[in-house]
């Protein structure tokens, strides 16, 4: 994306990947990038002053359209989604997708993963729930299942994520496979497990 809106200029490429965070010569995200938790209009800003283009609402849905694309040209699952979810469905939990993402590019993409059928709600940062950290997008899934804040427990794998589920009165459970490290997490969660694959076992326990 960032190559995509530098058109070829590396000055301009350079400015993106500063203020967004990211280490181009070792592809990878510094854990405080505004594009890990972020929201379109929270990174957008940033960009449109290196670009010269307006920060309305039209660059933003733009921006959000070219994420749909790349997303599921690089999307790449970790460790087996489908089987974790589909053995949570069977034990009775009720599943939702709370993301700072657009939410028409996460339905695309749990799409393409064949988790569709076992995701029945899903919160992008455009839904109209508001965005993580606040609490507005765990409320929503608590509402739309008709349980209580307390009886939801929201994974993450970033500091937004666990933020929202404290915001909502939620369990904060934080997840060690993404781009954040555990001993950042720790202070902002309930519980740390290693992957989602370990969820089933945490529920069982709890």
């Amino acid at each position: 994306m960032l190559a995509n809106y530098a058109g070829g200029d590396q000055a301009i490429f350079n400015e993106l990947a500063a203020v967004s965070g990211f280490v181009a010569a070792e592809q990878r995200f510094l854990v405080d990038s505004p594009l890990i938790g972020g929201a379109t209009p929270d990174f957008g800003p940033l960009w449109v002053q290196i670009l010269g283009r307006p920060a309305t609402a039209e660059f933003f849905a733009e921006i959000d359209r070219l994420y749909n694309v790349t997303g599921l040209e690089h999307l790449v699952p970790i460790g087996d989604p489908a089987d974790v979810l589909a053995g949570l469905r069977r034990g009775g939990y009720r599943l939702g997708i709370a993301t700072n993402d657009a939410e028409a590019g996460t339905h695309a993409q749990i799409a393409r993963l064949g988790l569709a059928h076992l995701v029945e709600f899903v919160a992008g940062h455009d839904s109209g729930f508001g965005a993580k950290p606040a609490a507005g997008p765990v409320l929503a899934f608590a509402r739309a299942v008709e349980v209580a804040a307390h009886e939801v427990a929201m994974v993450g794998d970033e500091i937004h994520d666990l933020a929202a589920a404290r915001a909502a009165g939620a369990v904060a459970l934080g997840v060690r496979s993404g781009p954040v490290p555990g001993e950042l997490l720790a202070p902002h969660a309930d519980a740390l497990i290693d992957s989602i694959a370990e969820l089933p076992a945490w529920l069982e326990q709890r």
